[in-house]
């Protein structure tokens, strides 16, 4: 996306940096704490019975839901970057996805309406998060002047703090609020969460000093009525497709859990193929490097698979399997969710330091696999205190030391992965590679979602034992191909620990 020429070049500085970058931060993190929030509490709603306030939806189903809720966020990043690019501009963009989230967690926290509320609010929150997530993050980088590297990076590493800070607070917030059956009082905490995000979004606006006010390539006035024709006729084709469905008497959560799934694969697969096989004057190279991608884009998907079981499976270890203390205090479950984000915020400087000693002697296919690596590992310790639980309640402490190896493997996966993508990119889709990277993180999820169905057919250690075996074998093959997928890269990289999103 182009930088906007209203930026100021001298703006406003605290401890260096443009005051901005304070208005982005906590926009940021209230954000995140609204989401990871809801995501800690989501599956435990879905599955609990009528009579306890939840939907009543078999744990297969609820982990299916959570799934393809995950991988809509990341799918509607694409278009969310291209209307702000074309439309809105990223400033409002970032306004009105914020409104709309915080009106999905309204729906969700008033007790009106029954199911049709939830799926709603659900609907509501994916749709905000695709204008916000893509957007907030692009604002971010243009805060500074284009040829500022250093302080720039400094900013991102700022901006990524307050994201996990969000997401350390809210599952501890949010499932106290909502324990005993007080779901709605979970959701209006994530419903304020957002609104203390936009007061202060809007308060500091004067701080951006015109940072996305403007489109970069706004849309001509004949672009924009043909792409208000294609849009209308887009939803009205789903609108019917979704009325025959549900007329036909066969339209299941279900079922329609997996038709997304279906979907989200879809996507990344037609996006290469129209990249690899169309003709957009790509060079020799250039086609070389998006060959390579493709693998790297596989192996990101398993991982995030795996990883993001974690509100779902893992949340329900924790619930049904493990003793809830800690230090002497009992926890909620849903407050495991917690872990990730404060060894996040621990062991990024501990891995960019890493990367920095290393160079280019450890490249970017053998950080992949060692990210899989750590991700089937803590399978692996899943599987042996799943089978320990077979008998009684295990130590909460399990659980720690499985996100503990799964954050080794998403500090050499997630950041390494934005940074190659910028890399690799054609010069033609440069500006639309980041919402691809994206996309691992949809197709992992909506197929995650879809592999708690195994547990009706294998035990819980059979299944933890062969999510691992996919990761290790994965890790297995990327490795053994890692030099020559630096031959189809065609260069050597540095990447620079930037956290997770």
């Amino acid at each position: 996306m182009a930088r906007d020429l209203g930026v100021r070049e001298e703006p406003e500085t605290i401890a260096g940096h443009p005051r901005g970058i304070v208005t982005l931060f906590f926009t940021e993190m209230w954000e995140r704490f609204s989401f990871y929030g809801l995501r800690a509490i989501l599956y435990f709603f879905l599955i609990a019975t009528a009579a306890d306030g939840g939907l009543g939806l078999p744990k297969p189903t609820a982990t299916a839901v959570v799934g393809v809720y995950g991988a809509l966020v990341y799918l509607l990043a694409l278009p969310g970057g291209w209307i702000a690019d074309r439309v809105l501009g990223a400033r409002k963009a970032v306004l009105t996805g914020g409104c709309v989230i915080m009106l999905g967690h309204v729906c969700m926290a008033v007790p009106v309406g029954g199911a049709a509320a939830i799926w709603a609010g659900l609907a509501l929150i994916v749709a905000g998060t695709g204008l916000l997530k893509p957007n907030i993050s692009t604002m971010v980088g243009r805060l500074y002047p284009d040829d500022d590297n250093a302080r720039r990076d400094a900013g991102f590493s700022i901006f990524y703090l307050g994201i996990n800070l969000g997401a350390f607070a809210a599952p501890y917030v949010v499932s106290n609020l909502a324990a005993d059956g007080r779901w709605h009082l979970g959701f209006g905490a994530a419903a304020v969460g957002m609104a203390l995000g936009l007061v202060q979004y809007v308060r500091g606006a004067r701080h951006l000093r015109g940072t996305g006010d403007a489109p970069g390539h706004r849309l001509t006035p004949r672009e924009r009525a043909r792409f208000t024709r294609g849009a209308l006729t887009a939803l009205a084709a789903g609108a019917a497709a979704m009325t025959l469905w549900a007329v036909s008497g066969t339209l299941t959560v279900d079922r329609f859990t997996v038709a997304l799934t279906l979907l989200t694969v879809c996507v990344p697969v037609a996006y290469f193929a129209y990249i690899l096989l169309g003709d957009h004057g790509l060079t020799a190279m250039e086609r070389s490097r998006m060959k390579a991608y493709v693998w790297l884009f596989a192996a990101a998907a398993i991982f995030w698979m795996i990883y993001d079981l974690a509100p779902t499976v893992l949340n329900d270890f924790a619930a049904t399997r493990t003793d809830l203390r800690m230090f002497g205090f009992s926890i909620t479950a849903a407050t495991t969710q917690s872990f990730n984000p404060l060894m996040i915020m621990i062991l990024v400087p501990v891995f960019a330091a890493l990367w920095v000693r290393l160079g280019d002697r450890v490249g970017a296919a053998q950080k992949f696999a060692f990210g899989l690596f750590m991700i089937g590992v803590s399978f692996v310790v899943m599987a042996l205190a799943a089978d320990l639980a077979q008998s009684g309640r295990i130590s909460v402490w399990w659980l720690f030391w499985v996100y503990l190896i799964q954050v080794f493997g998403e500090l050499s996966l997630s950041p390494v992965g934005l940074s190659v993508t910028v890399e690799l990119a054609p010069r033609a889709f440069r500006s639309q590679m980041l919402g691809v990277w994206y996309l691992s993180f949809a197709v992992g999820d909506a197929i995650g979602g879809q592999t708690a169905r195994l547990l009706g057919h294998m035990s819980q250690p059979m299944y933890f034992t062969s999510l691992a075996a996919v990761a290790l074998v994965a890790a297995a093959v990327l490795l053994g191909f890692a030099h020559r997928l630096r031959v189809l890269m065609g260069e050597r990289r540095e990447e620079a620990v930037t956290g997770p999103a």
